[in-house]
Parts: structure tokens; C-alpha cells; sequence
């Protein structure tokens, strides 16, 4: 056999270590990316520890944070606006969970985050918005948005529900299309009632309907 297509033993042993250690990185990294996301969710996966917000200020003119809630089993967060056309539709639907769920000895908080910057959903018009439509359910502003990109939210509305242990248990829309009648799939109650008996979701996981959340990039520093 012509000495061009032999390997001489160390070389041969090198490769086929640097081919493993290649192979092993490649699995790492898919196994560590489908730990740390989604199938509709590009941070967080079902199981996750719910990402935890202080201090953000509320319509109620109060500062709210998660530990305020350490008394309720179950809390739905959601990622809301006021300018967002497909949040509007979804109003009277969080204020029907509110209204059925939202009460201390059903054990259920609805907690609305809103993130954008634009005029429209700035604290003033969220207080505004808030007394005009009578809104029952917690509603808070995160001007840094730094919630939204823990939570891995993209859209309004976004809905994640977090359990006792406040590990994500449902993410994604609340129901399968935004247009009422025509709804098949109540995901978000649907999982509440699993829940709430002590059962496990049939559905965890959805998409989610709704605008784009518009996050601003991050500046890089640079060294002087």
C-alpha cells in the first residue's frame, strides 16, 4: 500500500482523539441548548425557575415584587401592552382568569409586564388604560426590559404560569387563535384546572399570538 495513504500511529490516535473530542462537544452543546430552551421559547424551557422581578412599579401607584406572592400556589404571568392591537383583543379574556381565578382563596395572581418604550404604553397612559377598562389584575412596567429577556417573552400577549416551587409549568398563548369564536384550544385555563387539581398539563407548551416585543439593543462598552 503507497505510504501517502498510511498514518503513522500517534498521528492516527491524535485524530481519531480529535474527532471524539469534536463529536462529544457537538452533543454537549445540543443537549445544553434544549436545557436552556424551548420548542417556542429561546431562553427557557418547562421546569425552568421562573425569572424573578423586584421593585417594578405598578398602575396602583405601588412597587411589586415577586416574593409579594409567596402566599399564592399559582401565578400567571403576562407580557402585555397598551399599544399592541392583538393585547387589546386579549383583555377581556385576562380579566375573565382574574375574574375566575384571581381571588386569594382560588390561588391563582395574574400579573400583566409591560416592557415597550413607546409614549402609548409608558406608566401614565398604563394608568390610564388600567382605570378606564377596570382592570383587577396587577399592572406593572419594567422600563429596562431586563424581565422580558429573562423570561424569553417575544410577543404581547405572552403567558407563562408558575407553580408553588415557581418553576415554569405553561408558556406560550393563551388559546389558539385571537378571533374568540373560533377558538378550539383553551391552553392557558386548560392548564390552570390541571393544575389546581393536582394534575400535570396535557398541554405546556404553545405558541404564542400576539405583536412583537420591541427590546432595545444593548450597548456594548467599550475599553478606554
Amino acid at each position: 500500500m503507497s505510504g501517502q495513504f498510511l498514518l503513522e500511529k500517534d498521528g492516527d490516535m491524535w485524530n481519531c482523539w480529535r474527532v471524539g473530542l469534536f463529536l462529544m462537544i457537538l452533543v454537549l452543546g445540543i443537549a445544553t441548548s434544549e436545557l436552556h430552551a424551548g420548542k417556542y421559547n429561546p431562553v427557557l424551557s418547562i421546569g425552568d425557575d421562573g425569572p424573578v422581578w423586584s421593585d417594578l412599579p405598578g398602575v396602583d401607584g405601588k412597587t411589586h415584587s415577586l416574593s409579594d406572592l409567596n402566599k399564592t400556589p399559582y401565578i400567571v404571568v403576562v407580557f402585555f401592552s397598551n399599544s399592541c392591537d392583538v393585547a387589546e383583543v386579549y383583555e377581556e379574556r385576562i380579566q375573565k382568569i382574574t375574574s375566575k381565578y384571581g381571588e386569594a382563596k382560588k390561588g391563582v395572581s395574574v400579573v400583566a409586564i409591560n416592557v415597550s418604550k413607546e409614549e402609548a404604553d409608558r406608566l401614565p397612559a398604563m394608568r390610564s388604560r388600567a382605570k378606564e377598562h377596570g382592570f383587577k389584575f396587577a399592572y406593572l412596567f419594567d422600563e429596562s426590559q431586563e424581565i422580558a429577556r429573562k423570561y424569553g417573552a417575544i410577543w404581547t400577549p405572552e403567558f407563562f404560569i408558575l407553580n408553588p416551587e415557581r418553576k415554569v409549568v405553561y408558556m406560550g398563548g393563551y388559546d389558539d387563535t385571537s378571533a374568540e369564536k373560533f377558538v378550539k384550544h383553551h391552553y392557558l385555563m386548560d392548564a390552570l384546572e390541571a393544575l389546581r387539581q393536582g394534575e400535570t398539563p396535557k398541554v405546556m407548551e404553545t405558541p404564542a399570538i400576539g405583536c412583537r416585543i420591541k427590546l432595545e439593543r444593548k450597548r456594548r462598552r467599550t475599553s478606554k
